[in-house]
């Protein structure tokens, strides 16, 4: 094994595993676990740097991303140092903002464009930014323990690193239900919402390893073989998927796709009737799921209610370099605004989960004010114009989804 980058401190530690036919297959393993390996700007430039190194690179013929611990592939971004920077500069938008999204964003895009295959190990928790890695990814694998959300309402910011884009992919109202709700999404439902793209025990992580390091990455037919390979075995291990919470409620959920202002979107969700056990796939649910969704919508931040319906609306037929330039207009208005601040305090710093939200209910929030989160917080050209457009299901993603 040729080792590259690696340390047992390291917030990122690089490998590079020698395949069958002088290929290489280059793994990035995020190594935060007492953190929930959540985002923070140094692992970003890591990832960053390293995968524009692979991808230059005729050696390099794949790239796995992976996470150290069992509990979380990643579980957001390292929101709590931006809340430091947030409470320093009051009013204005704190430098390390403007640095952490516009790095954070441009690996998001580098993966989408990633022009070799690109396979992430989504086990354990995936929200957030985590959800950023694992969206772009040619191949998203989800296991027995994948627990997968946007939960950005219950926080004061928005679902971002190209929410806006994924979430209008998915089935009609569930992308505004998952945005509003922070709806939890488990490796069934994600499959179902086309979220993830193979189901994998949790415990089959060392033989993914195995099958890709003997894989001839050069040859023409080394997607196909992958491609293959996972659908046997999630065939093989389908027993291991979960029940689908998600799935039950998509006849309630679709109707939000009418929905026309998010005082209405809210208004529906909160009006659904309650879970109640009931007998689901052979086997006794009891998750209070929709309850739990509900409850997340109740006590979030109005503001985000009304960026999330805005976004999902202005991001309809955007590409995905266009929409990640909205959102990062929408994350610095985000943090001079100071919702998002007190959403970080209550939840994460203080942990009294009572936030002192600007507005106390969706209603109250002005139309005027919500419009100022697509403002520009800057001089001159766009920070993130570098940004292209990429063609949809391009490159090794088409091939990994026939």
């Amino acid at each position: 094994m040729t080792l590259s980058d690696r340390s047992d401190d390291a917030p990122v530690q690089f490998e590079e595993w020698p395949c069958v036919d002088n290929s290489v297959l280059g793994v990035a393993m995020l190594n935060l676990p007492n953190a929930l390996n959540a985002l923070n700007l140094t692992m970003v430039n890591l990832l960053l740097a390293k995968l524009t190194e692979w991808q230059q690179r005729d050696d390099i013929g794949a790239v796995l991303l992976q996470a150290s611990g069992d509990k979380a592939f990643c579980a957001g971004g390292d929101v709590v140092s931006l809340h430091r920077a947030m409470q320093a500069h009051p009013g204005a938008v704190p430098e390390v903002a403007r640095e952490f999204f516009g790095q954070e964003y441009q690996l998001d895009h580098a993966i989408h464009a990633f022009a070799k295959p690109f396979i992430v190990w989504g086990s354990g928790i995936v929200m957030g930014g985590g959800m950023g890695l694992l969206m772009g990814a040619s191949h998203r694998i989800v296991t027995d323990t994948s627990r997968l959300a946007m939960p950005e309402i219950t926080i004061g910011l928005f679902p971002d690193v190209g929410g806006s884009y994924f979430l209008n992919q998915m089935p009609p109202g569930c992308g505004l239900f998952c945005g509003l709700t922070g709806a939890m999404i488990n490796a069934s439902d994600a499959l179902e919402l086309g979220l993830a793209d193979y189901f994998m025990g949790s415990d089959q992580g060392s033989q993914l390893q195995a099958q890709l390091k003997n894989t001839a990455w050069h040859a023409p037919d080394a997607v196909q073989q992958l491609n293959d390979y996972l659908t046997d075995t999630q065939q093989q291990v389908s027993a291991q998927m979960p029940a689908s919470p998600f799935a039950r409620h998509l006849a309630a959920i679709e109707p939000l796709r009418d929905s026309t202002s998010a005082e209405h979107a809210v208004a529906y969700i909160l009006s659904l009737p309650a879970d109640s056990d009931q007998w689901l796939s052979d086997q006794w649910l009891s998750d209070q799921w929709l309850s739990r969704a509900q409850g997340n919508l109740r006590s979030g931040s109005p503001i985000t209610m009304h960026l999330v319906f805005e976004q999902l609306q202005r991001a309809k037929g955007l590409s995905l370099a266009e929409v990640l330039r909205m959102e990062y207009t929408m994350a610095l208005n985000c943090a001079r605004a100071g919702e998002f601040q007190e959403g970080v305090r209550a939840l994460l710093i203080d942990k009294d989960r009572q936030p002192n939200w600007l507005f106390a209910e969706v209603s109250a929030v002005p139309a005027d004010f919500i419009v100022g989160f697509f403002e520009p917080q800057w001089q001159g050209e766009h920070p993130l114009c570098m940004l292209t457009d990429i063609a949809p299901e391009a490159g090794a993603k088409q091939e990994s989804k026939q």
